[in-house]
């Protein structure tokens, strides 16, 4: 389908409104979808219904296409883009993304708001303030143990810094460096500044799957101790011996609700994970066979796991690990070794694995406390470039409203932004227009840079940034802060 814009009266700079008529409105909470039209009045929608064209409005007619809240991708990487457009995920509908992520945030989230009030990018922006950035400006190289007291209450004044400039809360990344070596108290410590301004905890937790449970029963103890929400990062089940156990999980986590801890979780529609090729090695113990053995059976795979960087020896990026074994004259737990070793001299390195189960991702993503997420950047893994078009087709049972839900107003509820993520009179006008039989995620785990089909508009704050499946370069993207 497409769309029609018609100028009604006047030249286009000289507009005052912009209408949207005809179109499919699915607004986000999960109600059935209605035929009516949308008026936009500078950032905000001003009214919902069966409208009668003004003077001066700028007319789109929608000829049944859905119109939907902007996606908002509660734990995203697009900062890593180079371009102001953030291409990746305007391509997909995504109208906010959430950054400072797994415990990595900018050193300053002060500078960083202010610089991009000046300079601002076509989606809106949010970050948490990183345990990891602030752990690693304190104890320097010297991580790879316990923090004392002094130096927990200089981390304590990091985090405060950050909440002051408008941080979400904290983020860790308790499965990387230095997050690893911190103890439960030291972060509940540091949740507790956060919580005091009203802020949130997210988490890439210690485990994802050796220890998993524990990782569970950690997270909802900062939640406990520290009183403040806590939103599990990217949501999985990544050890074979989990697989099949989403339901037990998530009574688990229902059951920690029902006490008062306000447990949340986003999830991307993948089975393969992208991280370092180190991540399976909790203890660190790199040159430990039966540790590599165990990862790449109740981990993941030789076939399973692709090299998507490898600077030591980039003719390896695009292989299997089974592959490169078979080029080395080697079985591939001595590869893997092998790798990890020279990565150690040139360590960018990126690797994307098979680890989680669809069944169980689809459990996960039905779960009412759940929201989507894309965990994305502009390179590797596929779910930069298509992580809502992808969840949009998945075969989950759920209703196309029920979907939209999950990818717009659940997940501002989950981590608590206000007057987004619903087509409601007074909320920003971020936007997405799309034909729902064609919209579909096109990116692939060989080609991951490629733009999902069926998207006819996005807008941010009223204004278009894509159209006809290209950015506008415009950059109304708005600062979004606690």
């Amino acid at each position: 389908m497409a769309i029609l814009l018609v100028i009604n009266g006047c030249s286009a700079p000289e507009q005052k409104s912009l209408l949207i008529k005809g179109a499919l409105i699915i607004d986000g909470t999960g109600d059935s979808k209605t035929i009516g039209d949308v008026r936009i009045k500078g950032q905000f929608i001003e009214e919902i219904g069966n409208l009668i064209v003004s003077p001066g409005d700028s007319v789109i007619v929608a000829n049944g296409l859905v119109l939907s809240p902007g996606f908002i991708d509660t734990h995203s990487h697009h900062d890593w883009d180079t371009l102001r457009t953030v291409d990746a995920a305007i391509s997909q509908g995504i109208t906010t993304i959430i950054v400072g992520q797994d415990g990595g945030s900018q050193p300053s989230l002060k500078d960083y708001f202010d610089s991009l009030s000046t300079y601002p990018l076509s989606i809106n922006i949010g970050s948490y303030v990183g345990h990891g950035t602030i752990r690693r400006a304190v104890m320097g190289e010297d991580y790879r143990r316990a923090a004392t007291i002094d130096e927990i209450t200089e981390m304590k004044g990091l985090i405060e810094d950050g909440m002051k400039a408008g941080a979400l809360g904290i983020a860790t990344g308790l499965e990387y460096d230095p997050g690893i070596y911190s103890t439960r108290e030291e972060v509940i410590e540091l949740a507790k500044v956060a919580s005091q301004y009203n802020g949130g905890y997210i988490s890439h937790m210690r485990s994802e799957d050796i220890y998993f449970e524990e990782s569970i029963d950690e997270i909802l103890n900062i939640g406990k101790e520290a009183n403040l929400p806590v939103q599990i990062s990217h949501f999985k089940l990544a050890r074979r011996g989990l697989w099949g156990k989403a339901d037990d999980i998530l009574q688990i986590l229902d059951s920690a609700r029902e006490t008062g801890i306000n447990i949340t979780a986003d999830i991307y529609p993948y089975e393969y994970w992208q991280s370092t090729m180190t991540v399976m090695f909790p203890k660190r113990d790199f040159d430990n066979r039966a540790s590599a053995e165990f990862a790449l059976t109740e981990l993941t795979t030789p076939e399973g796991m692709i090299i998507s960087r490898f600077d030591a020896n980039p003719a390896y990026e695009g292989l299997t690990l089974d592959k490169i074994a078979v080029l080395r004259w080697e079985d591939p737990v001595t590869t893997y070794m092998a790798l990890i070793k020279l990565s150690q001299a040139q360590p960018r390195e990126s690797i994307i694995a098979k680890s989680m189960d669809l069944e169980d991702i689809k459990t996960l993503t039905s779960w009412p406390y759940s929201n989507i997420c894309s965990d994305g950047s502009p390179t590797g893994h596929p779910r930069g470039w298509g992580a809502f078009p992808k969840f949009f087709n998945m075969d989950t049972g759920d209703s196309m409203e029920a979907k939209i839900h999950k990818m717009t107003m659940q997940a501002a509820e989950n981590i608590r932004l206000d007057s987004i993520g619903v087509i409601r009179e007074g909320y920003y006008a971020d936007l997405v227009l799309f034909d729902p039989l064609s919209f579909r995620d096109n990116a692939t785990y060989i080609k991951s840079n490629q733009r999902a089909s069926g998207l006819s508009l996005v807008l941010v704050s009223g204004a278009i940034v894509y159209k006809d499946q290209l950015p506008t370069n415009r950059f109304p993207g708005r600062v979004i802060k606690r």
